[in-house]
């Protein structure tokens, strides 16, 4: 569990990750977005494809902020070479964190090999990259959310992931539900898609165990964090 109480507003940046996701975005857009991620010292800054990671690393070259990219983004529906490919294609560009989204219809159709198979494709198609894989949970039973957190630590990969941030978030119920499903595998959880108040959720899915939030309101819930202390959601800071 992360303690909260040991970070400032410089360190607590390595709890978010940044990102600009719309479809129709511009390079400006990217370029400042990347600039963002740096001021707020972001864990990573995510575009939705791999078209933009040329930019994202001339901007992020020399910082500490992963370069990152949605795989199969937001729907996760093509087969699983397509996947990998993408995935193979992100790396090389130059991306260390990648998010893929789990075949959602196949989970639910019971396809369990099928999934089984892209998420083992995609954790050898990352190599070294962060691996984090989208389970959307907003569409899945109780028991899909049980059988899709067991595939993706039996995959290898690094992280289960809520949501994309593009339909429905978690709550908090089923955040716990991964939490549960997950103990004692070494796997990280990140979610997407906190509602509104954004400040006030996101802080509270961290003190509830998570260890990434994943948004495109991460200067705003970063610069939210006097103000969250002060109402006290979030302990007084007690670092050096």
């Amino acid at each position: 569990m992360i303690d909260l109480s040991q970070y400032d507003k410089r360190s607590i940046g390595k709890l978010f990750d940044f990102s600009i996701l719309p479809k129709n975005t511009t390079e400006r857009e990217i370029r400042e977005g990347c600039r963002e991620a740096i001021r707020y010292n972001c864990a990573a800054f995510y575009s939705a494809t791999p078209y933009w990671t040329p930019v994202v690393v001339e901007e992020l070259k020399g910082s500490n902020v992963h370069i990152a990219t949605g795989i199969d983004f937001p729907f996760g529906a093509s087969p699983s070479i397509i996947k990998a490919f993408e995935t193979e294609k992100a790396v090389a560009l130059g991306c260390t964190s990648v998010d893929l989204t789990m075949n959602i219809g196949a989970l639910k159709s019971g396809h369990i090999d099928v999934v089984r198979g892209e998420l083992a494709d995609y954790v050898k198609a990352a190599g070294d990259a962060l691996t984090k894989v989208i389970l959307e949970v907003c569409y899945l039973t109780d028991d899909e959310i049980v059988t899709a957190c067991n595939l993706v630590a039996e995959s290898g990969a690094q992280y289960a992931k809520t949501s994309s941030g593009q339909f429905e978030g978690p709550d908090m119920s089923q955040f716990l539900l991964m939490k549960e499903t997950l103990k004692g595998t070494g796997l990280k959880l990140k979610v997407s898609g906190a509602k509104f108040p954004r400040p006030q959720n996101a802080y509270t899915f961290i003190l509830a165990g998570a260890d990434l939030i994943g948004t495109r309101a991460a200067p705003e819930i970063i610069d939210a964090l006097d103000q969250m202390r002060t109402i006290g959601l979030v302990p007084p800071y007690q670092g050096e």
